[in-house]
């Protein structure tokens, strides 16, 4: 369904195409950057703010056709204290609400628990942000709060609500992810059987 792997400037044209199916950027509402009007412009962008150390960008990749549909990003990468974070999600519409997108966060939560070894997993959104505030505890994270008034982007003021995911929860919440995934889940027209929430025993 989908793979990361590190953005590189050769995505832009990819997710430029993904992105414009958006028609009126509504998924660049709670960025602090974008909309982007050309390939260019986005390849600028790749360039010169998503290439570093921290934040880490990856590409997501739609295995069946190979090309980019969405970004996110490691942040705030702290291996001392064992704690990073996932951020500048961005969901082209032919990757929202699909197995894929769900997928996407699965690989990442993976990747940072049992590669890297770090104790804590941080999601930081947008208080505003319903569609990032409903996904979050469905992916398995934690709601502890609200900081208010934490920063300030586009002209206004963001409270931004917290939540996380801590080591001694990963290996419950990895089995149910890996449930979900099976194959056996999915029917021939990759419809799922069981959701996510209910192999976590949420309703």
């Amino acid at each position: 369904m989908a793979r990361v792997e590190p953005l590189r400037l050769d995505h832009a044209a990819d997710l430029f195409e993904a992105y414009a199916a958006d028609r009126d950027a509504r998924i660049w509402s709670y960025m602090a950057y974008g909309p982007f009007a050309t390939a260019a412009g986005l390849g600028a962008w790749i360039e010169k703010a998503a290439l570093g150390d921290d934040p880490l960008f990856h590409a997501i990749i739609d295995t069946k056709s190979g090309k980019a549909v969405g970004q996110a990003s490691y942040l705030r990468i702290e291996p001392a204290t064992g704690v990073i974070e996932v951020g500048h999600i961005v969901y082209a519409p032919s990757l929202q609400r699909t197995a894929a997108a769900t997928e996407t966060m699965f690989l990442m939560m993976k990747r940072v628990f049992d590669e890297l070894g770090y104790r804590r997993y941080e999601w930081k959104c947008d208080a505003l942000n319903e569609a990032s505030r409903r996904a979050a505890p469905r992916l398995g994270f934690t709601f502890e709060g609200i900081f208010r008034q934490a920063t300030i982007y586009k002209g206004r003021n963001r409270d931004t609500a917290w939540y996380s995911v801590i080591d001694s929860e990963w290996p419950a919440l990895k089995s149910c992810y890996e449930a979900w995934l099976d194959s056996s889940n999915f029917d021939s027209t990759g419809r799922q059987r069981r959701t996510l929430a209910a192999f976590r025993g949420l309703k």
